[in-house]
């Protein structure tokens, strides 16, 4: 197939549920959304309701990087994928969710882990996890950039089950979702479990030195990063927000000059399977959103300097110097 046919059938292709023109598509390649990643389930476990759909329904504890590659295929499909593959994966999540149920630990109640108010938890700090880590790490977001981020995923909700019109579309819709649940968040017994789990998985013996070398960093950062309420929930203490930031940055920058011919590679490999399709225009990369950056509102005023950003309890952060 010559040149001028491939650029065709390129421009045929589906571009699946966002494309290469949304920030979604360049966000996701990010090599921090997997420190985004453990911070949203820190984040979810907050809610009591929620964690125990969890704690009652999922072997997490035993197949912990199975499903940890379940929920990173999920969002590579509905990221990368075709329309038909995203609406497929997005069926299969609801009807095994139709199917799961779980018992109030304070009323004794038999709900289903598919009720819209759970539903909408977990979706919020997901994307709130996303899109602070990357953006606090060092990618240039500006506000607009933030809300059309929010705003596109009333997509990934739409496939869960949610009425895209009940979730929020803008950063300031998010920050006002989470002050309005904050008294129906709390720490239990399911939520410590999370905690611990996340602090020292089972791993494998020969995995052992990579867990305390590796993981332990990870969840340390992804722990550290979240909002000031979250912590105090918690009680254990978080460094200040500036060396959380420095932190996140340094840690960014490493991770991103890893060859993406490398981090790529690595199975599902959605990414490669996206380009293979639309052709190497669709390439992704999170440094160079498709809309304009009003860089007075990027995280990064210059290299390694973070300038601010807003977390999910409304507080700001600045790193001096």
């Amino acid at each position: 197939m010559g040149e001028a046919a491939m650029g065709e059938a390129a421009k045929d292709a589906d571009v699946g549920l966002f494309g290469p023109s949304s920030v979604t598509w360049q966000l996701h390649s990010d090599p921090m959304m997997w420190v985004a990643g453990v911070r949203a389930l820190y984040f979810q476990a907050l809610h009591p309701r929620a964690v125990r759909g969890v704690m009652e329904n999922s072997d997490f504890r035993k197949d912990a990087w199975g499903r940890l590659r379940r929920t990173a295929d999920f969002v590579g499909t509905t990221t990368y994928g075709t329309t038909a593959a995203a609406e497929k994966a997005g069926a299969r999540v609801r009807k095994i969710h139709t199917m799961l149920s779980a018992t109030d630990p304070d009323t004794g109640e038999r709900y289903g882990v598919d009720e819209p108010e759970l539903l909408l938890w977990v979706h919020c700090a997901e994307i709130d996890s996303y899109v602070h880590v990357v953006r606090r790490s060092g990618i240039r977001l500006s506000a607009a950039d933030v809300d059309r981020y929010v705003a596109e995923h009333r997509q990934s909700a739409r496939l869960v089950g949610l009425d895209p019109d009940s979730v929020p579309a803008s950063a300031a819709e998010l920050a006002r979702y989470f002050a309005s649940v904050r008294d129906r968040l709390a720490v239990g017994a399911d939520a410590r479990a999370v905690d611990d789990f996340l602090r020292c998985p089972p791993t494998p013996a020969l995995l052992v030195p990579a867990r305390a070398l590796l993981w332990r960093r990870v969840a340390g950062l992804a722990y550290a990063s979240l909002p000031s309420y979250a912590h105090a929930l918690y009680g254990r203490p978080a460094p200040p927000p500036p060396a959380v930031t420095r932190r996140l940055v340094t840690t960014g920058t490493l991770l991103r000059r890893i060859p993406t011919r490398v981090r790529w590679q690595l199975p599902p490999k959605h990414i490669l399977r996206a380009m293979a399709r639309l052709g190497p225009g669709s390439r992704p990369d999170p440094r160079r959103v498709p809309y304009e950056v009003d860089t007075r509102d990027a995280i990064l005023d210059g290299p390694g300097r973070a300038q601010r950003n807003n977390g999910g309890d409304g507080t700001r952060w600045r790193t001096p110097g």
